[in-house]
């Protein structure tokens, strides 16, 4: 157990959620930052606090919306505390989230919003590889060699786990399957009404093995907000609050995907933080009800989800299966709003707001009595975070 001297553990809950419309890839009609402005308004509005209240900021993957542009366009009279969580990509979205928890149960703020927002129709995609005259950092040792865009990168660490522990592609068609499968019941998401089925998945293109295109997340235009305020003030407020019972966040020794040479290879990246996310949290994984697990491609879920400990490596062919992942009585219902493969791609985000929903029970695929409702943000990327949320401070 976690010192309670030192530890965030039930000081703190997420009391409102905001999401734009999440369009795909170019499709959005409004800018960027207008659509994080709408995004954190509607978190205010969820929580029943004027945003103009809102003294906090924290965001991850260098986010281009700053605190200062959202204050003045929303006439916040003085903010005292603005983070970035280090790193690209979504390993840094329950950091983020873990940050603006700190500064409230610190003191530093009182009323904290998490935010991300990307448009990738107008700032460049993510899914490609890169159109720029010289490659620096990692780059360099990679991209000469024709290993240029995520998929490749993330595959080839996938593919070294499938060998070492026997897991075979229905394993990554799964977890596919059951993020299609909760996307037709949630109309926000950018899949609902396109279901997928074990067929379509087998006879879809390869990206790169072992990804098939079902295997990649989407590209996305939108902004999710949530806000974050002390336990005490939650209870007062509109909605029921989710309290962060753990947040943990960093890395093992060199694990930055791109340049491949990591001495654990074959990894998620998770393998240093769940040993202090379960202690501060004073659960284990067998209490989860609920889980939310970033998806850039599949690989990276069956990865972190053995590294948080819900099956053993050689169990993998045998847990991972659409019946156990699918809500609402499934072993471990997954991803259950359709996650970064149905639903958005916002970076991992909305998977956070997805927990949240899970324990107010109004989730458009709900988990029964959930208690416990987990995220994982970000596998195979360098830092990574996770989060986990109760319906009780204790």
């Amino acid at each position: 157990m976690a010192d309670t001297k030192r530890t965030i553990r039930g000081k703190v809950a997420i009391a409102g959620i905001g999401e734009t419309t999440y369009y795909k890839r170019g499709q959005a009609p409004d800018p960027e930052f207008k659509l994080v402005l709408e995004a954190v308004i509607r978190a205010s509005e969820d929580a029943g606090i004027d945003p103009r209240e809102i003294d906090g900021f924290a965001s991850f993957s260098n986010d281009r919306n700053s605190p200062e542009r959202i204050a003045t366009a929303l006439g916040i009279p003085e903010y005292r505390f603005s983070n970035m969580f280090w790193g690209g990509g979504g390993g840094g979205g329950s950091g983020a989230i873990a940050n603006a928890v700190a500064a409230v149960a610190a003191g530093y703020s009182d009323v904290a919003v998490a935010y991300r927002g990307l448009a990738q129709g107008q700032f460049g995609r993510f899914g490609q590889g890169p159109r720029v005259n010289t490659v620096p950092g990692d780059g360099a040792f990679t991209v000469p060699y024709g290993v240029m865009s995520p998929a490749q990168t993330f595959a080839m660490r996938t593919r070294r786990f499938m060998h070492e522990h026997g897991a075979r592609q229905e394993a990554l068609r799964a977890i596919s399957l059951a993020s299609y499968r909760h996307a037709q019941f949630n109309p926000r998401a950018v899949m609902y009404g396109r279901e997928l089925d074990a067929e379509a998945y087998d006879n879809s293109r390869w990206i790169v093995e072992p990804f098939h295109l079902f295997d990649c997340c989407m590209e996305n235009d939108g902004a999710a907000a949530l806000i974050v305020v002390s336990a005490e003030r939650a209870r007062d407020l509109k909605q029921k609050p989710a309290y962060v019972l753990a947040a943990a966040q960093g890395s093992a020794f060199r694990q930055g995907a791109a340049a491949h040479n990591a001495p654990d290879y074959a990894t998620s990246n998770f393998k240093t933080l769940v040993p202090h996310l379960y202690d501060m949290a004073g659960v284990g994984p067998k209490d989860v009800d609920v889980l939310q697990s970033y998806e850039n491609f599949t690989g990276g879920v069956l990865m972190s989800m053995v590294e948080h400990g819900f099956c053993a490596p050689d169990e993998v062919n045998e847990f991972f299966t659409l019946e156990n992942f699918s809500a609402p009585d499934g072993k471990l219902p997954l991803n259950t709003s359709g996650g970064n493969l149905a639903e958005c791609y916002m970076h991992g985000l909305e998977l956070i707001t997805e927990a949240v929903r899970q324990i107010r029970g109004t989730s458009t695929c709900q988990v029964p009595r959930v208690d416990i409702s987990m995220v994982t943000s970000g596998p195979m990327v360098q830092p990574v975070s996770d989060l986990i949320l109760a319906n009780e401070p204790s």
